[in-house]
């Protein structure tokens, strides 16, 4: 009996203790079915990483075989051109003398459109200078500076012009000059043109003291240093505007025989101021405008009435 209650006893113990003992065999048996996968998750992963790696290590040796073959097949290449030793060799070329000849050769090869646009701009102002020194003096020459085909071309104004001037050459004829110059806003056209030169040539010279131009011509020079101050020389003409003694409202077109039309609202006629220039001096000039100034003041008195 009393075997019996000692039994009793320790069952409940021995029971308490064979439950811990199997809750810690379960605890540690899933901790260690968690450690076992997360190993085999760990050797995947460092399965996939070492096949990325191959991969990389073969794509990296083929871009190589690649790069070396290249150079190879650019040596063969080059060998193959110069007919020379399969060496390469690897000392720097020695700068070369060339002979003065050669020297000259070269320099015109690499500047040959600089050259050429050079020589075509020496060309054009060589033609102009001998053209202006060699053609025949006539008595009386205007230059018309803007792009009016219609008046830079009528033969009215030639018409009209000789009216005022006289046989100052001696020929026993009266001959007016007429160098219609038709600057625009296009400067290619300008340029193809050679309006540039011709400008610079015509403003270098004392042959055309009196000039027939627009707007445009203050944009291309200084015109109070070039052009008398008719207001000052003519204040009580309502016609003139500093520089300027203005075409449109006046009987110009009449006079020329060419459309009112023509005459843009800022066309005006100017005189010149004598001056030392590049192919003409002061006193040259004086001469050219002591000839010119009196037909200059009968055209405007004719275009005042």
């Amino acid at each position: 009996m009393k075997d019996k209650d000692n039994n009793n006893n320790i069952s409940p113990q021995a029971d308490e203790e064979e439950k811990i003992h199997v809750s810690k065999s379960v605890f540690r048996s899933a901790k260690e079915l968690q450690q076992q996968r997360m190993n085999e998750l760990e050797e995947q992963q460092r399965q996939l990483e070492k096949q990325a790696q191959e991969r990389e290590k073969k794509k990296r040796e083929a871009y190589e075989r690649r790069i070396l073959q290249e150079k190879k097949e650019l040596l063969r290449m080059k060998q193959e051109q110069t007919e020379e030793s399969e060496i390469i060799d690897t000392k720097p070329e020695e700068e070369v003398k060339l002979s003065f000849r050669k020297k000259v050769t070269n320099f015109f090869y690499h500047n040959k459109w600089w050259l050429g646009l050079a020589v075509f701009f020496v060309c054009a102002g060589a033609f102009l200078i001998y053209d202006l020194v060699s053609r025949e003096k006539p008595d009386l020459t205007v230059m018309i500076v803007a792009e009016n085909d219609i008046i830079g071309n009528s033969e009215g104004l030639k018409n009209y012009l000789e009216g005022f001037a006289e046989d100052s050459n001696g020929d026993g004829k009266v001959n007016v000059a007429i160098h219609y110059i038709p600057y625009s806003d296009n400067y290619r056209n300008n340029y193809a043109n050679g309006i540039d030169t011709k400008l610079t040539v015509e403003f270098q010279s004392a042959d055309a003291m009196i000039v027939i131009g627009n707007s445009k011509l203050y944009n291309i020079m200084r015109a109070d240093q070039v052009f008398v101050n008719l207001e000052e020389l003519m204040p009580d003409n309502k016609h003139t505007d500093s520089i300027a003694f203005k075409l449109k409202d006046t009987s110009f077109a009449e006079k020329i025989s060419v459309t009112e039309e023509a005459v843009t609202d800022d066309l005006f006629i100017c005189l010149r101021i004598p001056q030392s220039l590049m192919y003409t001096d002061e006193e040259e000039m004086q001469e050219a405008y002591d000839r010119d100034f009196p037909i200059f003041n009968k055209i405007i008195e004719d275009l005042s009435e």
